[in-house]
């Protein structure tokens, strides 16, 4: 019994595809060949090269293992996810490609990288020595309440970076810090012009970061400390300023009772004023009479002594 291979013979204009013995095939091109359920098959070029022999089922099951890994790697690398408060930023090798994603799941290319930058509301907190308008050195301690501007998150990652506090803010919030307390006193800034102060700082931030992608939201004065002997003697001064203000209270609380009371006098003097006009011998005598009546009735009295020789009212005794 021979077996044939279906072999196809290339030449310059010929394609064809011919059936030869297999064992003439094997002397006259010095080949193996393996049975492989009784067809074996084998495809070989005018040289004699084989350039296509079955392929192997295990080997095939290898390959599409391998092209779904690669697959699953690529649709993993597609999917990215933005975290709650923050947006991202992608690039592209390194290019900025000026797209942002809000937070969720989105779809990208698995060539661009996502950089996340935070929105939410963050605070910076500065401890600084401050020469205030007279040259004196105090220490202020401030707040700096900002945000990510979401619509400029692209520009801040591609000319600021990451770092844009330590890049951008913090010098700033010095420089701006040193420039309000110089032109303040450090009584008024220990007494009342702190809102000012707070204000003037809150101005010039926002005008610095406002226009690089940086929204200021409020400054915070926490608290200033004075060189000892300046608060002292500032304490003093308000003490004596307090001391006089009460001192001037106490005054005009007197003045006006001494008003008052030389209102009521008046009153009263025009009151008897009054009664002595419409006071006459006969109305008293009638009133004496009508006193000795009710004594006279009383349980309480004991003795009674009628005489007067004046206006005949009488002289009482009792207890």
């Amino acid at each position: 019994m021979c077996s044939f291979f279906h072999l196809s013979l290339a030449s310059a204009g010929d394609n064809t595809f011919r059936s030869v013995p297999a064992e003439s095939l094997r002397r006259l091109y010095k080949v193996d060949y393996t049975v492989l359920g009784g067809a074996p098959m084998a495809t070989f070029n005018a040289g004699g090269r084989i350039i296509n022999v079955n392929p192997n089922p295990f080997l095939r099951v290898i390959a599409l293992a391998v092209a779904a890994f690669f697959l699953i790697i690529l649709l993993f690398a597609s999917v990215t996810r933005v975290e709650s408060g923050h947006v991202g930023v992608l690039t592209l090798f390194g290019r900025v490609t000026g797209e942002v994603l809000p937070e969720g799941i989105h779809l990208i290319s698995p060539f661009k990288t996502n950089n996340e930058l935070t929105i939410r509301t963050q605070e910076i907190k500065e401890s600084a020595s401050v020469p205030s308008s007279e040259g004196l050195v105090m220490n202020l301690d401030t707040s700096l309440i900002y945000h990510l501007d979401p619509e400029k998150a692209s520009d801040v990652f591609q000319k600021i970076g990451p770092g844009y506090e330590t890049v951008l803010i913090e010098p700033n919030l010095r420089a701006a810090i040193r420039e309000a307390t110089a032109s303040h006193t450090a009584n008024a800034l220990y007494t009342g012009e702190r809102e000012m102060v707070a204000k003037q700082i809150h101005d010039q931030m926002a005008g610095i970061l406002g226009g690089r992608g940086i929204l200021v939201e409020s400054i915070l004065l926490r608290d200033i400390q004075l060189p000892l002997t300046l608060k002292s003697s500032i304490e003093a001064k308000q003490q004596a300023e307090q001391d006089a203000l009460a001192m001037n209270f106490k005054l005009q609380k007197e003045t006006q009772e001494a008003q008052r009371k030389r209102i009521e006098a008046q009153g009263i003097r025009d009151f008897q004023q009054i009664v002595a006009q419409g006071i006459s011998p006969q109305l008293l005598e009638w009133k004496g009479i009508e006193a000795t009546e009710n004594l006279a009735k009383s349980p309480n009295s004991k003795v009674v002594v009628i005489g007067n020789s004046k206006n005949g009212l009488p002289l009482i005794l009792g207890q």
